[in-house]
Formats: structure tokens, C-alpha cells, sequence
């Protein structure tokens, strides 16, 4: 992820995504800078248009995270059944029967 952070850095400060600007950024991070990782960001990056993609990942985002929002709302809406009373001993013979 450092990764990626740092070629979106290097992005918005308008300068080229290189090797060399991503192993600069990780070590003036304190990072360590792997020669593959590096060399592996700049070729996925090759003809990406990185303006697009954090469009539509920030459009997209929100869209995602709208119906799994819904479906965590969804049983809190429900009313919860009548608790019924149950003597401490009740629930103490049950605990039993677990651990035998």
C-alpha cells in the first residue's frame, strides 16, 4: 500500500512516477524500497490515467458501501421479539451443558 501512497504523492505534486521518485519517497518515508515492487507499480502504472481512477474509485466507493449499509440496517429495523423471563438457574443448566 506505502506503494501506491507514494506514486499518488508524487502525482499530486505533478511530477514524473519513475523508480527513482518512488524509492525517494519511501526512503525519506523511513520505508525500505523493494527494486521489484517498485518496478512492478510503474508498469501496472504504464497508460493509466490515475485522474480517471481516483474518480471512479471515489464514485464507486460510496456506491459499494450503500447496500452493505442497508443490509447491516436491516435487522435493527426489525422489532426485536419479547424477551421472556428466565430464572438465573435456567440459564445456569444451559452453560452446563455446554462444557458436560
Amino acid at each position: 500500500m506505502q506503494y501506491i501512497y507514494a506514486a499518488l504523492l508524487i502525482y499530486k505534486t505533478g511530477n514524473a512516477i519513475t523508480e527513482d521518485s518512488v524509492k525517494s519517497v519511501l526512503t525519506a518515508a523511513g520505508a525500505t524500497a523493494d527494486d521489484a515492487r517498485v518496478k512492478a507499480l510503474i508498469s501496472a502504472l504504464d497508460g493509466v490515467d490515475i485522474e480517471e481512477a481516483i474518480a471512479k474509485a471515489a464514485f464507486a466507493a460510496p456506491a459499494a458501501a450503500a447496500p452493505a449499509a442497508a443490509a447491516e440496517a436491516a435487522p435493527a429495523a426489525e422489532e426485536a421479539p419479547a424477551e421472556e423471563d428466565h430464572s438465573e438457574e435456567e440459564g445456569m443448566a444451559g452453560l452446563g451443558a455446554l462444557f458436560g
